[in-house]
């Protein structure tokens, strides 16, 4: 079964070259049992500048999004479950 929630988490990360990245969209594909979780979060101040109709838009969109991927997901895993039980 699969889930989707929106989220609001940041990260930001330096790679090896110091380099400074800032991450704007997050998306988290978790499992739990067989419990498939599909989040995702937007930086702060990206939501802040955003009109509401457009963050409306945002999170309708990756609304789906998490939906189609979190659902794909769960299938695999699913399917990678019954090739290994049908192998014992």
């Amino acid at each position: 079964m699969a889930q989707s929630n929106a989220g609001a988490g940041i990260t930001s990360s330096k790679d090896s070259t110091n380099s400074a990245e800032t991450e704007i969209l997050h998306v988290v594909i978790k499992r739990d049992g067989k419990l498939v979780n599909a989040n995702w979060g937007l930086h702060p101040n990206l939501k802040e500048e955003l009109k509401p109709e457009e963050l409306k838009e945002l999170t309708e969109i990756m609304g789906k999004v998490t939906t189609i991927v979190g659902k794909r997901f769960a299938q695999i895993l699913t399917q990678a479950e019954e090739d290994v039980s049908g192998t014992a």
